[in-house]
């Protein structure tokens, strides 16, 4: 019985508890759970705009990847295209510079057989000089040789002129 008496309680005690109870529960939704409910929402909608800033991070990286790697194969085309500019341009420029020594090579060659062929002219000229000098000089002494002789005189006028007279 006791127990019973203990489990039942005088009305008026469960009006004021209850109305205590109410009052409670009326402070705390307003004064709690308000703005609790709504820092979790704030939270919430933060959590959602920075998954959504994440995502959108995440685009823009792959975009931006996805711009390197296209910048990258550019720049290796460039790279390439400049490389081989590049070795055509020494190609070139060995080429040009193999046709000039050619042509320079040729013009020497060319300046030393005309040099050649004019101090050979120059040898021939001072050859025959001296020949004739010499073809003269032998002459001269025959003909002193011969002339001194008397008989010898007559005999080379005599074969002159009839030599003339043939002619």
């Amino acid at each position: 019985m006791i127990l019973l008496n203990l489990l039942a309680a005088p009305m008026g005690l469960i009006f004021w508890t209850s109305i205590a109870f109410i009052i409670v529960l009326v402070l705390l939704r307003k004064l709690a759970w308000t703005p609790i409910l709504n820092t979790l929402r704030e939270r919430n909608e933060f959590i959602d705009q920075s998954l959504k800033s994440a995502e959108e991070a995440k685009a823009q990286m792959s975009q931006l990847k996805s711009d390197n790697e296209k910048l990258l194969a550019e720049a290796r085309v460039e790279r390439e295209k400049i490389l081989k500019e590049a070795r055509e341009m020494k190609e070139s420029i060995i080429s040009d510079a193999k046709k000039t020594a050619a042509a320079e090579g040729e013009r020497l060659v060319s300046n030393a057989r005309a040099e050649i062929e004019k101090e050979k002219a120059n040898a021939m000229s001072d050859i025959k000089a001296q020949v004739a000098a010499l073809s003269i000089d032998i002459a001269e002494k025959v003909l002193r040789s011969e002339l001194s002789d008397k008989n010898k005189q007559t005999e080379i006028v005599e074969e002159h002129l009839k030599q003339a007279q043939l002619s």
